[in-house]
């Protein structure tokens, strides 16, 4: 028997019973309104908050993003120039301006948003999108990071991420680039509506 055998053999012989995790509170009490933390984290991010347009999503991308050749949606709200349940590579989003997700629930202690393959449809849209849109439901905005990880949407997904802001980096001057290694917008937009996944499209 190598010693590596005989390792595991004593842990497995050992039989250890495994401590029961300790029960983590919620941090809950006496929290600000939800919408009002998230946008104040949000803005310290370098993200932007829109409320609803009233003239409607395509009316209102039409005027932000003027200059926009390549819309590429993931959401029912706004068919875009480009549906992600059609792409087939993800290399061919190299030249998306705009991409618009929605967000399956926010964080208001850091202003962040959570995505995952489900709203991405292609996950590279996040990531090579010149601007992204975030679509979110005021009512699905959680307090604070300890209610976030109690969601089932982190055992469901294969790949998720709390995106805070649009991409930044920072030298040992602190001079701070925003867009360097992704993003450089990040715009929620406070929408109502249920969350509804793309298929089709690839990770």
């Amino acid at each position: 028997m190598s010693s590596r055998d005989e390792i595991l053999s004593r842990l497995r012989g050992a039989g250890r019973v495994p401590e029961a995790l300790p029960d983590v509170p919620l941090f809950d009490e006496n929290l600000p309104p939800a919408l009002d933390q998230f946008k104040t984290a949000l803005a310290r991010m370098g993200g932007q908050w829109v409320d609803a347009p009233a003239d409607g999503l395509d009316a209102w991308l039409a005027q932000r993003f003027a200059n926009a050749k390549v819309i590429c949606s993931a959401v029912p709200e706004t068919a875009g120039t480009l549906q992600v349940h059609t792409v087939t590579d993800p290399r061919s989003l190299e030249n998306v301006d705009v991409g618009i997700v929605r967000a399956r629930f926010a964080v208001a202690e850091t202003g962040s948003v959570w995505l995952s393959e489900a709203e991405y449809g292609v996950n590279a849209l996040g990531y090579l999108a010149q601007h992204l849109v975030v679509l979110l439901d005021p009512a699905v905005i959680l307090p604070n990071l300890h209610h976030a990880y109690r969601q089932a949407a982190f055992s469901q997904a294969r790949y998720c991420a709390l995106v805070t802001g649009p991409s930044a980096t920072a030298d040992i001057e602190g001079v701070l680039i925003r867009g360097a290694q992704g993003v450089r917008t990040l715009t929620v937009v406070g929408m109502r509506g249920d969350f509804l996944g793309v298929g089709g499209g690839v990770a």
